[in-house]
């Protein structure tokens, strides 16, 4: 079973939306084997370390320093630097605590399990609700813990970092954590009608 669930990581380790973006929390596999925790960091950790996130957070950091979002990080390279450093943050707190830490602690499957079947209403709203549930190691489905907890937790921890002035304590802490569940049940919607189709197959993946 282990070696099994090796080999299918390996094969979603090489997903790529439009050969491109990582597409590393998606499982298209219909005989997906539960994740050991070794192999929840490993997907998480090479989430974070691909060069990909790396230039989408450079970009987002040019954006914000234009807008002179969290103004608090002043202007010129120091405050691109700082922003820069805060999405690399947030890239990497977000990614290991929903994508590896709490699913161990939990013992949660961190991926999207693409459904593809069904009437179009029925995989919608599969696809939302996959923000809130999760399948568990032990294959049943279970309110999302790690998920819920990981969206809320990682705004936290953003308010060690980000400027006084933009961090907008427990109140924020909870919108930020709300709109990062809404976007999630958005992505899964995408990754069920959208991505799939942008996501070149892998030949490793099983069931395929």
């Amino acid at each position: 079973v282990q070696e099994l669930a090796t080999i299918q990581v390996k094969a979603e380790e090489r997903q790529r939306i439009g050969g491109i973006l990582p597409n590393y929390f998606v499982s298209y596999d219909r005989d997906a084997q539960p994740l050991t925790a070794k192999l929840k960091f490993e997907l998480g950790w090479k989430s974070v370390l691909d060069p990909a996130t790396f230039a989408m957070v450079g970009a987002m950091a040019g954006m914000e320093q234009v807008g002179n979002a969290y103004s608090g990080y002043g202007r010129g390279a120091s405050g691109y630097g700082k922003r820069y450093g805060a999405g690399l943050a947030d890239a990497a707190v977000g990614t290991l605590l929903t994508g590896a830490a709490l699913p161990v602690v939990f013992h949660q499957d961190p991926r999207y399990f693409y459904r593809g079947t069904g009437s179009v209403p029925r995989r919608a709203w599969y696809a939302l609700r996959t923000a809130v549930i999760a399948r568990g190691d032990n294959g049943k489905w279970q309110p999302a813990y790690a998920n819920v907890l990981g969206s809320f937790g990682a705004g936290a921890i953003s308010n060690v970092y980000y400027p006084a002035s933009d961090r907008g304590g427990a109140a924020l802490t909870m919108e930020n954590g709300l709109i990062t569940l809404a976007f999630d049940g958005f992505s899964n919607v995408m990754q069920e009608f959208v991505i799939r189709r942008m996501t070149p197959k892998s030949r490793e993946t099983v069931g395929e």
